[in-house]
C-alpha cells in the first residue's frame, strides 16, 4: 500500500499484537495496516474510555509544556483551536484560566464544522496525530486553519530504530495508526507549507 502521509511505497516492518505494521520508504513513518483500523463506533468507543478529568494534576503536568509554551508565544487575545479535544479538553481549562479564548473540535465529541471555516493563530493537537487514518488531509487541514506567523503544538511520541518496536508500549493502543520519526515531521514541514519545525523533549511546533 502507499504511505497515508506521503504517497511513497511500503515495506513490511513488524507484526506484532496480531497486527500489521508498515513502513514508509519516503518520510519513514510506521503505518498500522488499514485492515487493521478499527469501526467508527469501536474507536469512539475507546475515546471514551480516556476520561481525560481537566482536574487531574498528572494530567494538567503532562499537557503543560504545550500549555507553557502558547503562553510564551501568544498574548491571551490570540485565536486558538484544540483539535481533537476528545472528552476533557485539558489544555483549553489551563488556558482558559489565564484569559485565553480556546474554541473546541473533536469529530467524535465536538464535531462543529463551523471552526473549520475560520483561521486561528495557534492550533493545539495533543495525542492526536498517531489517530490519523488519513495524515495527509488532516495536516492539510491543520496547515489551513492556521493564520501567517501561526503555531501548531503538538504532542506524540517519536519512534526512532534505538528502541525494539515490539516492546513498545505506545504501538498498544489500536487507535494509534501512525508513528512519526523527525524524518516524518521533516517531510510534513517541507511539503505542506509550515516554515520550520522544532522538536522538544516533550513536544512538537510547527511554524507559519
Amino acid at each position: 500500500m502507499p504511505c497515508s502521509l506521503c504517497n511513497c511505497s511500503t515495506l513490511k516492518f513488524v507484526s506484532a499484537n496480531d497486527r500489521d505494521y508498515l513502513q514508509c520508504t519516503g518520510c519513514r513513518a510506521i503505518l498500522l495496516a488499514p485492515e487493521f483500523f478499527l469501526e467508527a463506533e469501536e474507536e469512539k468507543r475507546r475515546y471514551s474510555l480516556h476520561n481525560n478529568d481537566v482536574t487531574d494534576p498528572r494530567y494538567i503536568q503532562f499537557v503543560n509544556p504545550i500549555v507553557e509554551h502558547v503562553k510564551q508565544d501568544f498574548q491571551p487575545d490570540a485565536s486558538g483551536l484544540d483539535f481533537g479535544c476528545g472528552t476533557g479538553p485539558v489544555i483549553t481549562n489551563e488556558l482558559e484560566k489565564k484569559g485565553f479564548s480556546i474554541k473546541l473540535y473533536d469529530p467524535y465529541f465536538q464535531p462543529n464544522q463551523e471552526v473549520l471555516a475560520e483561521k486561528f493563530d495557534f492550533i493545539v493537537c495533543c495525542e492526536v496525530m498517531e489517530h490519523f487514518q488519513q495524515p495527509l488531509k488532516e495536516f492539510k487541514l491543520l496547515r489551513s486553519l492556521l493564520k501567517k506567523n501561526g503555531k501548531l503544538y503538538c504532542k506524540t511520541a517519536l519512534w526512532d530504530d534505538s528502541g525494539n518496536f515490539e516492546a513498545w508500549h505506545y504501538k498498544n493502543d489500536p487507535t494509534h495508526v501512525i508513528f512519526y520519526r523527525k524524518d516524518t515531521l521533516k517531510w510534513i514541514r517541507e511539503n505542506l507549507d509550515f516554515t520550520q519545525v522544532d522538536i522538544f523533549k516533550d513536544h512538537i511546533v510547527f511554524s507559519t
